[in-house]
């Protein structure tokens, strides 16, 4: 269990921060420049639900706990020599990818099919959705940024982040009135504006 009496440590003074296994990183490094993203990617949805109620919510409460697993997997990589850790880790799990599937397909539903690209925008849902897509998605390219340095990365998470951009594009698709206040691309449509 967390517990956390005082907030400033003074151990990150020197531009280092530790990982849940005790190892000391840089700030900028590369795994932690993941979990930040993951983390904003969190922060993010707490701006969504500003704006949802009912199912959406609900996804998205649960979707915030997931991406407070995710920031734990990422900041507790598996010793490279193959050791195993001396404490259970907490991994995103393949179950967690197939719930979000899951919830994709239930908003998916009854959207229409689209035959142009989206902007991002409608509902105020809608524009903060695509803005986590977003950031989603880098967090998604640092991730397998990391794994191509060879650090490890539980697939279950980049699998996770992947679903979890598409659930956000749908469920912006969903918060626009069931796709109807969605804002299409037109191209070239501003050219002689």
């Amino acid at each position: 269990m967390v517990k956390l009496n005082k907030i400033y440590t003074k151990t990150g003074d020197d531009g280092s921060t530790g990982l849940a296994t005790g190892e000391r990183r840089a700030k900028s490094d590369l795994r932690v420049e993941a979990y930040g993203t993951v983390d904003e990617t969190n922060a993010t949805v707490g701006l969504v639900r500003l704006h949802t109620d009912g199912d959406l919510d609900a996804i998205l409460a649960r979707v915030q706990n997931d991406l407070f697993d995710l920031g734990a997997d990422l900041s507790t990589p598996a010793p490279a020599d193959g050791t195993p850790l001396p404490f259970e880790a907490l991994r995103i799990t393949e179950a967690q990818v197939t719930r979000l599937e899951a919830e994709i397909d239930q908003l998916n539903a009854d959207l229409k099919p689209l035959d142009s690209f989206i902007l991002p925008g409608g509902s105020p849902a809608a524009a903060h959705l695509h803005l986590a897509r977003t950031v989603c998605r880098r967090a998604e390219r640092l991730i397998v940024a990391l794994t191509a340095t060879g650090e490890t990365v539980s697939p279950p998470g980049v699998k996770y982040l992947n679903r979890l951009s598409d659930l956000f594009f749908v469920a912006a698709r969903f918060a626009n009135d069931g796709g109807k206040a969605d804002v299409l691309w037109v191209p070239g449509g501003t050219r002689d504006a």
